[in-house]
C-alpha cells in the first residue's frame, strides 16, 4: 500500500513546481493536519480544522491556495484578488507571506502582497496598484481599512469579487484580540461562493459561532499528533520537554539571569506578561548578560516590530524578551528554550508559548518560573490541559544581581520609570488571571509585592521619587 503522508499520492496531484519546491525545503511527507486537510480543500469543501500548535498547518492551506488558483480556467488579472489570508499578528503575516514566497516565485503569473499595521497604508494602496496582489495576506485591522479606502484609486470590494479562497489562521486568537467586529465587516465584502477555511489551535464557543457564520456546512478535522491517545486531550507537543521550577519572589530574577548565562549559545524566547515589564527586564538582561545578542518585541511597538521580527529569526542565538504576541502561531528557527518568567494569563495561552519550540517534529524546551505559592498551577495544567510537566530544581550558586539593578535604577532615571510603569503593570496583569484561587493579588502573605517592588527598582521611596 502507498504511504498516503507521501505527497505524490494525493488524488488530486500537486504542480510539479509545487513539488519541487517542497523538496527544496526539505518536506518529505505531510503532517497529520496536512494529509488530512488538503485532500479536502482541494475538493471544494469548506473546513474548520484543530491541530496541536506546531503541526504544520501553514502549509495545509498554502498547498491547496497555489493549486486552486494555478488551476483556474481563467487567469487572474494583477488586481484581482484570489484568495485572502487573515491572520491575528503581523509577525504571523510577515512569516506566511514569506511561506508563500518561497512557492510564488516559481508562478509568475501569481502577484502577492502584504497588508499589516506599521506600514503606511498609502503606500500599501500605491503597491498593489503597482504590482496587485491576487493572494493577500493581512492582520484584519489594516484589511477593513483598505476596504474603506474607495478614494484612494482601488476599490479593493471589487477586487475581491473573484475570491475564490479565505482562509482564518488563528481563529481562535482573531476573537480574543477583539477582531469579530473587523472580521464581520471584511466577510461582508466578500463573495459568499467561496472555499474558506478556518484554521485553531483551540475550538472556543466564538470560534464555533465564526463557524456557523461563515462556513458552509464544513468538515470538521481535529488532528491529534503521533504518540498523543486519540482520546486525549494534551495541547502540546509530545517532542517537548516541559519543566517548572519555583523560587522566592527576591531570587526568581536571580535564576532567569543564571539559567541565561549558563545557555548562551541557544536560542530563546523568554515570555512576560505586560508590554512594561518586556521594557524594563529587557533593559535589565542586557546589562546583565553579556555577549548574547537580546531583543525586546511587544504589541504597543509601531515600526521597530517587523525588523526585530525579521533580524530574530536568521540569529542562530538570542534572546528575545516578549510579551504573548509571540505565543501564537510564530515560527521562529530552532527555538531551543521557551522560558516563561510569568505564567500566563490562561491554560491556553501557557500551550501556545510552549509551541514555539518542539515544531513539526522537532525537540524543543520550555521552562516556567513559579513562586511556592503558585505550585497549584502545575495541578491545574495537569487536569486543565494535559499537560505533562516536570520539575526543574533551582540552580546553585545563582548570582545575587539585585544590587546591580538597584544601582542601574539609581543611575539612570528612565530605568527607574521603566520599572515603576513594570511594576503598575505586572500587579494588574496578575489580577486578571483566570486561576484566581492560585494567582491571589489580595492575598499580601502569598503575593509578596514588596519583593517585586524592590526587584523592579521601583519601591516608593527610590532615588528618583520626589518628597510630597
Amino acid at each position: 500500500m502507498a504511504d498516503c503522508s507521501v505527497w505524490e499520492s494525493l488524488a488530486t496531484g500537486l504542480h510539479p513546481r509545487v513539488l519541487q519546491t517542497l523538496r527544496e525545503l526539505r518536506f518529505t511527507h505531510m503532517t497529520p493536519v496536512q494529509s488530512a486537510t488538503i485532500p479536502l480543500f482541494m475538493s471544494n469543501k469548506d473546513i474548520a480544522a484543530e491541530a496541536v500548535t506546531g503541526s504544520g498547518k501553514t502549509l495545509a492551506f498554502v498547498i491547496p491556495i497555489l493549486e486552486i488558483l494555478l488551476k483556474r480556467e481563467e487567469k487572474l488579472k494583477k488586481l484581482q484578488v484570489g484568495a485572502l489570508i487573515i491572520t491575528p499578528t503581523r509577525e504571523l503575516a510577515i512569516q506566511i507571506d514569506e511561506v508563500l514566497r518561497q512557492f510564488t516565485v516559481h508562478f509568475p503569473q501569481l502577484s502577492q502582497i502584504l497588508f499589516i499595521g506599521g506600514s503606511n497604508p498609502i503606500e500599501d494602496v500605491e503597491k498593489f496598484k503597482k504590482q496587485g496582489g491576487n493572494i493577500v495576506v493581512g492582520t484584519p485591522g489594516r484589511l477593513e481599512d483598505m476596504f474603506r479606502r474607495h478614494s484612494d484609486g482601488v476599490d479593493l470590494p471589487s477586487c475581491v469579487k473573484t475570491l475564490e479562497v479565505l482562509v482564518l489562521d488563528e481563529a481562535d486568537r482573531l476573537l480574543e484580540m477583539g477582531f469579530e467586529a473587523s472580521l464581520n465587516t471584511i466577510l461582508g465584502f466578500l463573495p459568499k461562493q467561496r472555499r474558506t477555511g478556518l484554521f485553531s489551535a483551540t475550538q472556543t464557543q466564538e470560534v464555533e459561532s465564526l463557524v456557523r457564520a461563515g462556513l458552509r456546512n464544513p468538515v470538521r478535522i481535529t488532528v491529534k499528533e503521533k504518540g498523543v491517545a486519540a482520546d486525549s486531550t494534551q495541547k502540546t507537543p509530545v517532542q517537548l520537554h516541559n519543566y517548572y521550577m519555583t523560587s522566592r519572589a527576591d531570587v526568581k530574577f536571580n535564576q532567569l539571569v543564571a539559567f541565561l548565562r549558563r545557555h548562551k549559545q541557544e536560542k530563546h524566547l523568554v515570555f512576560f506578561s505586560t508590554c512594561a515589564c518586556v521594557e524594563y527586564y529587557g533593559t535589565a538582561l542586557d546589562a546583565l548578560v553579556k555577549n548574547v545578542q537580546i531583543m525586546c518585541i511587544h504589541g504597543k511597538m509601531k515600526h521597530k516590530r517587523n525588523k526585530i521580527f525579521t533580524e530574530f529569526r536568521q540569529l542562530q542565538s538570542g534572546i528575545l524578551v516578549c510579551t504573548d504576541v509571540m505565543a501564537r502561531g510564530i515560527d521562529i528557527p530552532e527555538v531551543d528554550w521557551v522560558l516563561q518568567y510569568d505564567p500566563p494569563s490562561s491554560a491556553s495561552a501557557f500551550v501556545h508559548r510552549c509551541g514555539r519550540t518542539a515544531r513539526i517534529g522537532h525537540h524543543g524546551n520550555a521552562l516556567v518560573f513559579l513562586l511556592p505559592m503558585e505550585m497549584a498551577y502545575v495541578n491545574f495544567l495537569s487536569i486543565n490541559q494535559k499537560c505533562p510537566i516536570e520539575e526543574m530544581k533551582p540552580l546553585k550558586d545563582s548570582a545575587d544581581v539585585l544590587p546591580k539593578l538597584k544601582k542601574l535604577a539609581v543611575s539612570d532615571r528612565a530605568v527607574f520609570e521603566k520599572g515603576m510603569k513594570a511594576f503598575v503593570s505586572f500587579v494588574q496583569s496578575y489580577a486578571k488571571h483566570e486561576c484566581s484561587l492560585i494567582f491571589r493579588i489580595k492575598d499580601p502573605a502569598l503575593l509578596p509585592l514588596g519583593k517585586y517592588s524592590n526587584l523592579l527598582g521601583s519601591k516608593v521611596s527610590g532615588p528618583h521619587t520626589s518628597p510630597r
